[in-house]
C-alpha cells in the first residue's frame, strides 16, 4: 500500500509512469552533473592547495624583506616611504558557467604599465630591501587574487554538490520508490478488478447456460407429453 493515496485507474497509471520515467530521466542527469562537479571540485581543491602554499612561501620572502628593511631603515623613514602609494588599481568581475555554477572571475587593471610605478618613494632615502619587498608583494597580489578566486569557485561548486547530491537522495531514496510502489498497487488493484470481472462473467455466462438447458428440457418434456 502507498504512502499517498493514490486513484486505481489506468488513466492514473499511465500518468504516473510518465511521471517515472521523467524522474529517471532526471536522476541520471543530476547524477552526471553530481559527478562531474565533484571531479571539477577535486581539480580546483589541487589547484588551491598548490597556490596557497606557493603564496603562503611568497608572503613569508616578503615579510623577511620588510623585516631587514625596517632594520636598515628608521620606522619614520619606511613609513614616510609608503604612505602615499603611486599606483592605483582597478578591479573587475566576471563570471564563468561551470555546470550550471556561476564562479566568480578576477582581473585588475593598474593605473600605468610600468613595474617601476610600484615604488611610491625615491630609491636615495630607502634601502634596496624596500625595493626589493615592495616588488615582491606587487608580484604575489596576482596569485592572491587568483587564490581568492579559485576558493570562491570551490565554495560555490561545494555547496552545489551538497544541493545536487540531496535532490539525487530526494529521488533516489524517496520520489522513485513512491512511485514505483503506487504503480505496483494500481497494477495490483487493476488485475484484481480484471480477475473479479472475469469470475463474474463466467458466472453470468454459467447462470445463462444453465437456464438455456433447463429451458430446453422444459421444451422437450412438454413436446413429448403434446
Amino acid at each position: 500500500m502507498p504512502n499517498v493515496a493514490v486513484n486505481p485507474t489506468r488513466m492514473e497509471l499511465t500518468r504516473l509512469k510518465g511521471k517515472l520515467r521523467t524522474a529517471q530521466r532526471g536522476h541520471k542527469l543530476l547524477k552526471d552533473k553530481r559527478d562531474e562537479l565533484m571531479k571539477q571540485f577535486l581539480e580546483t581543491v589541487r589547484e588551491v592547495r598548490a597556490l596557497r602554499a606557493e603564496v603562503e612561501d611568497e608572503l613569508m620572502k616578503v615579510h623577511g624583506s620588510f623585516t631587514v628593511a625596517a632594520a636598515l631603515m628608521s620606522s619614520q623613514a619606511l613609513e614616510q616611504a609608503l604612505v602615499y602609494p603611486k599606483q592605483s588599481v582597478e578591479l573587475t568581475m566576471t563570471f564563468q558557467n561551470i555546470m550550471s555554477v556561476n564562479v566568480p572571475v578576477y582581473d585588475f587593471q593598474t593605473k600605468t604599465k610600468s613595474d617601476a610605478d610600484i615604488y611610491p618613494y625615491g630609491f636615495a632615502a630607502t634601502s634596496g630591501e624596500l625595493d626589493a619587498a615592495v616588488d615582491a608583494l606587487g608580484k604575489v597580489f596576482r596569485k592572491l587574487l587568483k587564490l581568492a578566486q579559485i576558493e570562491k569557485a570551490a565554495q560555490l561548486m561545494a555547496e552545489e554538490i551538497e544541493k545536487t547530491r540531496r535532490r539525487v537522495n530526494a529521488l533516489e531514496y524517496v520520489k522513485i520508490p513512491e512511485m514505483q510502489e503506487s504503480i505496483r498497487y494500481i497494477t495490483m488493484k487493476l488485475e484484481e478488478n480484471e480477475r473479479a470481472n472475469t469470475i463474474r462473467l463466467m458466472k453470468v455466462k454459467d447462470m445463462v447456460l444453465r437456464d438455456a438447458i433447463e429451458e430446453r428440457r422444459a421444451r422437450d418434456a412438454e413436446a413429448a407429453g403434446g
